[in-house]
């Protein structure tokens, strides 16, 4: 099988491209720049191509000049400006492309579609994405998720960010929403097995084996890195105040953040489990979500990248910068400054005890971060 990978380079994208690599598939992964997937231990077993999903024509250069048999649909540009109407065109301009190239599958990781609700924003694109993909002349697996848990993760490091810094953690009225998480594995598991013409084109819930509140998924991270947080239920906050405050207390990205919180108010739980049908749970079964967050607190130094990595959902070296908590950016920082021996002898002279702790760490990585885009802007300026 030749699997053709879009969004390889992201989250999930990444850790299926090493998965299909250890499986021995032919892997080619489409890249705005292919240039800078350098970074991934699996770029020398793939092959890189330039695709932007955005462009009808370089969907069609890239997908005809390949003999693809499946296809995985993992982009997306969600925390941009105006990315549902981007997004929508994207998912027509891949669809066609590929029903001409002659590949056999799309399969695509989109999030629940809650009946009943009014759909926020983001999951409303999800939804309008996955049915763009549904043409004609071109099977397609849909594949519906809520949160994805995992180091790396947006959602998972949303969670670890707000614990870690904040003391007292407030609780909206709609954090009691029900939500069913996934581990990245999991997801992964399923992604692989949907690639198989035994499972037969539709649209499918994937869900991790518990359902619980949001806050209590919070709590559940509190717990597993042994903190001691107070929640305080703060009634009447909407969750577009909520996206505002919590896109300036964190590092991820603000539109991201915004977008993602605001979809906080819709139920994200399972209408169905058809899946089952035709894929077999891991072996072991589904990750519970007390297991995933003690896996993913595990090995956060990232400096294994996805093939030398003892789990998938431990944070490695290829993850977004951002990612990781204060104490990841103060490590990488203090290497670049001092060297990785310089820094750990520096740890070893206590350093580490002081700027790691709470609640210094935020300060320290706050800051560091304000100096490193200052002096990103600085040098961009000098180049004129």
């Amino acid at each position: 099988m030749t699997a053709f990978v879009t969004g390889a380079s992201g989250y999930i994208g990444s850790r299926l491209v090493d998965a299909l690599v250890s499986a021995d598939e032919s892997v080619v992964v489409g890249s705005r720049t292919p240039e800078k997937l350098t970074s991934f231990d699996w770029h020398d077993d793939v092959r890189a191509v330039r695709l932007d999903v955005t462009d009808a024509d370089s969907c069609a250069e890239a997908l005809s000049a390949e003999d693809v048999d499946v296809a995985y649909y993992l982009v997306h540009a969600i925390g941009e400006s105006g990315y549902r109407a981007t997004d929508l065109a994207s998912a027509r301009y891949f669809a066609e492309a590929a029903r001409a190239a002659g590949v056999r599958r799309i399969v695509y990781l989109g999030g629940f579609v809650p009946e009943g609700e009014k759909l926020s924003e983001h999951l409303a694109s999800r939804a309008e994405v996955g049915e763009a993909l549904t043409i004609d002349g071109i099977e397609v697996v849909w594949l519906r998720a809520a949160i994805v848990i995992g180091a790396g993760s947006t959602s998972f490091e949303m969670i670890r960010y707000l614990a870690d810094r904040l003391p007292v953690l407030p609780l909206p009225s709609w954090l009691s929403k029900p939500v069913q998480p996934i581990a990245v594995d999991d997801v992964v598991h399923y992604l692989l097995a949907c690639a198989s013409p035994d499972v037969p084109a539709d649209a499918y819930d994937i869900a991790g084996p518990e359902i619980l509140p949001y806050k209590d998924l919070v709590f559940a991270y509190v717990r597993a890195a042994e903190l001691h947080r107070l929640g305080v239920p703060t009634p009447g906050i909407p969750t577009k105040l909520a996206a505002l405050v919590i896109g300036r207390l964190i590092p991820v990205p603000g539109l991201l953040a915004d977008d993602l919180v605001q979809s906080l108010v819709n139920s994200m739980t399972a209408s169905e489990n058809r899946i089952s049908e035709f894929v077999p749970e891991p072996e072991g079964g589904l990750t519970d979500v007390d297991d995933a967050m003690r896996r993913s607190l595990l090995g956060a130094s990232a400096t294994r990248g996805l093939a030398t990595t003892p789990d998938s959902l431990r944070l490695v070296s290829s993850d977004a910068e951002w990612t990781g908590g204060d104490v990841r950016s103060i490590r990488r920082r203090g290497a670049e400054l001092l060297s990785e021996d310089g820094w750990k002898l520096a740890e070893a002279l206590g350093i580490g005890a002081v700027l790691y702790s709470w609640p210094v760490a935020p300060v320290v990585r706050t800051n560091l971060d304000v100096v490193a885009a200052v002096s990103s802007r600085v040098r961009s300026l000098l180049k004129f």
